[in-house]
């Protein structure tokens, strides 16, 4: 049997399995936990509500766990039986040159899983979020958003496989995983740059904050630390969700603050000017620029790892492709690569969580007092039903944001609380 499929298959069941044992470690966490609120909570969360979230957690986590063992009979079925191999047979005979081809064979694939994975997207939207009153989709808007994202994908998606595909066919034994690389540097950069401007309202009513005290304080927030906008507007999140949140999009002149109709109307004036001096403090720390270049960094690392790879004989063979190609090459990389590079997963949750404490630290020193961030990220773990108990191991290994409690805690400690001067020129 092929060795690198026997590898594979170990690193696959491992993950599967750590994984679940991870959630189910938390479950009963949450369980243990449940018939009293955290003393720090308990004049903030009732009991009821705080239940309601544990039941939330242990309901989303079991459907997840579902979700993914469901998925692995019908990968490992799919590949023992050899029909990646008698696809690619199928598609060659139609004779579309390569690139055609390789944009075929990738699309059939992925409507395949896509089909999938719907019924549990429509479980999780319809029944899941709508039992915890969280969901306000209709079916009709849940699948004028699926069709928009497919033609989206489709739009930008299909150009730039074409162009991976085209550049690893005609340089095969060059820099061809160097300059796909560049090209997907360049195009992530383009679209964080576009999305608020033409993507995001595609999908969202983006309506300009009125003029008024927050609107004044956030331009003086902005002002103060130099931070570079072309606008502050509201978004109709809720006529998805009950969920809120907040975010910056958009690069240079294009960034805009967005923030969700919910969550102005959940948080105080103060409370939403700490939750956006938190984001703000992510720009100021270069906490986004350091995330594109590791991104890049480990694309670039990926990508010359399959371009070592992808002259292996064994390497289709694991997946029964009589033939050499790029579209092959890829369609294994993308399908194996995540078993091989679980266990780095911790690494990223403990840069990002270092992350979020830096910018919870700016947003209190913005503030010059701790408060509106700490009512803010009680108000936020309430309104969410988030789990204010999860299992260290679990918060360990998954968490990009350290737990409430955590982050509460890091702003209790003894520290500056007013903006040194210097602050709004890195």
């Amino acid at each position: 049997m092929n060795p690198f499929l026997i590898l594979f298959a170990i690193l696959y069941f491992a993950q599967h399995l750590l994984d679940s044992w991870l959630t189910w470690l938390n479950i009963a966490h949450v369980r243990k936990h449940q018939h009293e609120v955290p003393v720090y909570f308990q004049d903030k969360i009732s009991l009821d509500q705080y239940q309601k979230g544990i039941a939330y957690t242990r309901e989303k986590a079991r459907f997840g766990m579902v979700a993914s063992w469901v998925g692995v009979p019908i990968f490992w079925g799919l590949l023992l039986s050899g029909f990646y191999g008698r696809l690619d047979t199928t598609l060659r005979a139609l004779e579309f040159g390569t690139v055609g081809t390789g944009l075929l064979y990738l699309a059939c694939i992925s409507v395949i899983f896509f089909l999938i994975a719907l019924p549990f997207s429509l479980y999780s939207t319809f029944v899941i979020e709508q039992k915890y009153g969280f969901n306000r989709m209709t079916l009709k808007l849940w699948l004028v958003d699926l069709l928009k994202s497919v033609l989206l994908s489709i739009l930008i998606g299909g150009p730039i496989l074409a162009a991976v595909l085209w550049f690893m066919e005609h340089h095969l034994q060059g820099l061809w995983w160097l300059y796909v690389c560049i090209l997907l540097s360049l195009v992530q950069i383009f679209i964080a740059a576009i999305f608020p401007v033409f993507l995001l309202p595609l999908f969202n009513k983006l309506t300009p904050l009125e003029e008024g005290s927050l609107k004044q304080q956030i331009l003086a927030l902005a002002q103060r630390i130099s931070f570079r906008l072309s606008g502050i507007y509201t978004m109709d999140g809720s006529k998805r969700s009950s969920h809120s949140n907040a975010f910056f999009a958009g690069l240079g002149k294009l960034r805009r603050i967005v923030l969700f109709d919910t969550l102005v109307k959940s948080l105080s004036e103060p409370e939403l000017l700490a939750v956006l001096a938190h984001e703000m403090g992510h720009n100021v720390k270069k906490h986004v620029r350091t995330g594109l270049m590791i991104s890049s960094a480990v694309s670039l690392a990926g990508l010359y790892v399959l371009s070592v790879l992808i002259s292996k004989p064994w390497f289709y063979d694991a997946f029964q492709f009589t033939q050499p190609s790029a579209y092959a090459a890829l369609l294994v990389f993308m399908k194996t690569s995540g078993a091989f590079t679980f266990f780095l997963s911790p690494l990223s949750s403990i840069l990002s969580r270092k992350h979020e404490y830096e910018a919870d630290r700016f947003a209190a020193e913005v503030m010059e007092r701790r408060d509106p961030m700490i009512q803010g990220l009680v108000k936020l773990t309430r309104d969410n039903l988030s789990n204010l108990t999860p299992h260290p191991w679990y918060s360990f290994v998954y968490y990009s944001h350290p737990t409430v409690m955590e982050r509460i805690r890091a702003l209790e400690r003894p520290g500056a609380r007013t903006i040194p001067a210097s602050l709004g020129q890195s």
